[in-house]
């Protein structure tokens, strides 16, 4: 059994369709996707719509709720200690996506699940308490152990920091699948998980970057200079 995790696709229309064919040579049994669906890019309509098409399963993240429930976006910036400058930003973005996208397509985000159990995976977007909060990529194995293993299955995965990584503990593989767009881990290669029967395989995939940082630019989207940056440098940047 292959099964395929792709997370944190933010809008990025050309990194999805270089996934979506990387896939086609990987050919897993299905794929799910592990939400950030929308927020920060291009093509939000385009992306939600792809997504929906190829019908793959999934989980809601914290970019899909600052569209559908701008309430968590206000709850969790409220505690950041994060300048509130970057928050602006967000709240800019987020405007933006929701006007792009349109009812119908927010409804359907809004109706995404936190947690999807697929055994032996459990995949959540960041944590299963919550879309805004997870381990870091240099999380102890105990702070990974008390987050993920009250899932109940083997492997658990996650996106949201956009840096991958595999950790096996004793009983539990702890997956980090990285992110099909704004990578902060230094490849600017979108990345994806494939698991190959039980063995977690991080993929890396070449896409066309500056056409996307060409179709932001056109799109009018709020800040397209800071995502930019980030895609090119695949570090975290401030607006």
């Amino acid at each position: 059994m292959r099964i395929a995790i792709v997370s944190d696709i933010h809008d990025n229309l050309t990194a999805l369709e270089a996934v979506v064919a990387d896939l086609r040579e990987t050919s897993p049994d299905f794929v799910l996707h592990g939400g950030d669906i929308a927020g920060g890019g291009a093509s939000p309509a385009q992306v939600v719509d792809l997504v929906r098409d190829l019908g793959w399963p999934g989980v809601i993240g914290n970019s899909d709720e600052a569209i559908a429930r701008p309430k968590t976006l206000e709850e969790f910036a409220a505690h950041s200690t994060a300048p509130p400058s970057l928050w602006d930003a967000v709240r800019e973005m987020s405007a933006f996506t929701r006007e792009a996208l349109g009812a119908e397509r927010i409804a359907w985000l809004d109706g995404l699940p936190r947690v999807l159990i697929h055994p032996p995976i459990a995949l959540v977007h960041a944590s299963p308490a919550s879309a805004w909060r997870s381990p870091l990529a240099g999380a102890t194995d105990a702070e990974l152990e008390s987050t993920y293993l009250p899932l109940g299955q083997t492997i658990a995965v996650y996106g949201h920091i956009h840096q991958p990584f595999v950790r096996k503990l004793a009983g539990l593989a702890v997956v980090n699948t990285g992110s099909a767009s704004q990578s902060l881990d230094g490849d600017p290669r979108a990345s994806y998980l494939l698991i190959d029967n039980g063995t977690p395989i991080i993929r890396r995939v070449e896409y066309d970057m500056e056409r996307e940082i060409n179709a932001m630019t056109a799109s009018g989207l709020p800040h397209a200079d800071w995502i930019a940056r980030t895609l090119r440098l695949a570090r975290p940047q401030m607006p």
